[in-house]
């Protein structure tokens, strides 16, 4: 419709070759729809026919950052919103479903303030957790060559002695191993795959950390019984500014550690961790309370421990280290902290 002076409100679906951007008045009126192939100067021309007040909407899909910040620099940022997969994910049951369809009930979603929205990370943040991401998937890589190697020395009928045949000891064992044919040749490959991941690994880790150097709750939460370094920039990296979490509980939510609640009429249901959430800061917090001992995700594990079974203790200690973990990255102190401290250290604090 042309000439329409109205608010309007733009959904967009987005693909990794075409995108169909639709736009609708403040009734949910279509005004028009346009598919293009994926262009930054073509989005920014259709969402331009919108208005420079228009609101605009498209889903966390599969490489949504470049259009997001395309967006943002036509509309302005507070004017781009970002539909959660999880909340939208009932177009797929339409008997119709389309690229246009969908597209157009974004901008519903939206227009009717019922758009399950996620947050736009900003570019530094996004920065920082693509390094952080790319650190970790070595990681995994690096512990599958790790496997290979155990497999290979298992078919052999070589018996390993040592807990890490990949440290100093472990390399001097199997430097003098002498496999026969192809199964010396696959260890031999997989070493030195492994030396080179080494030193990615560090590169990347050594990067980001400088990254990070000066940044106050990241220091903070390393305080906590089983967050070093690399677990504390796998939180900074994920969760981003915490102030957009209201209250821990949000936080936890959030990372996917609170328990389902299914509840009908009179019939309630609760069930395990919804683990709807993010997935690395859920991965970092159960790694962090493994071994806690001490501090008060240590006092969880013990409390719980022998009454609910170490696995639910677990889940309960991470729960309370990302709680910890908000005030840190909030305040850039945790104070609870201080009731858990040495007594000789709170006495020389006192002093």
């Amino acid at each position: 419709m042309e000439g329409y002076a109205g608010k309007q409100y733009v959904g967009v679906d987005l693909h990794r070759r075409r995108t169909v951007i639709v736009r609708t008045s403040e009734t949910g009126e279509r005004l028009g729809m346009a598919r293009i192939d994926n262009d930054p100067v073509a989005l920014a021309g259709e969402v331009a026919k919108a208005g420079p007040d228009a609101e605009v909407v498209l889903e966390a899909c599969y490489g949504w950052y470049w259009a997001a910040d395309v967006l943002a620099e036509r509309v302005g940022g507070e004017h781009v919103h970002l539909a959660h997969p999880l909340g939208v994910k009932g177009f797929s049951y339409r008997r119709v479903k389309n690229d246009e369809n969908d597209s157009s009930d974004l901008a519903d979603l939206l227009r009717m303030n019922r758009l399950p929205e996620a947050w736009i990370a900003p570019p530094e943040v996004r920065d920082l957790r693509e390094g952080v991401r790319h650190r970790a998937k070595l990681v995994a890589i690096r512990t599958n060559l790790k496997s290979q190697v155990h497999a290979v020395l298992a078919k052999q009928g070589v018996p390993v002695a040592m807990s890490d045949v990949f440290d100093v000891a472990g390399t001097l064992f199997l430097n003098g191993l002498d496999l026969p044919g192809e199964y010396g040749a696959r260890v031999d490959s997989l070493r030195r795959l492994i030396g080179m991941l080494d030193f990615e690994i560090d590169t990347a880790g050594r990067r980001i950390q400088a990254r990070l150097r000066d940044d106050p709750g990241w220091r903070a939460i390393q305080a906590l019984p089983g967050v070093g370094p690399v677990l504390a920039t796998v939180f900074v990296a994920e969760i981003g500014d915490v102030t957009r979490f209201t209250s821990p509980h949000q936080l936890t939510c959030w990372a996917g550690m609170t328990p389902k609640h299914r509840e009908s009429d009179t019939t309630v249901h609760r069930g395990r961790i919804t683990k709807m959430g993010n997935r690395a800061v859920r991965w970092a917090a159960i790694e962090a309370v493994q071994r806690a001992r001490t501090g008060q995700t240590g006092a969880v594990k013990a409390r719980l421990g022998p009454r609910r079974g170490t696995n639910i203790a677990k889940v309960a200690a991470a729960r309370k280290l990302l709680t910890l973990v908000y005030y840190g990255l909030r305040d850039g102190h945790i104070r609870a902290l201080d009731k858990y401290a040495a007594p000789a250290t709170r006495s020389r604090a006192a002093g």
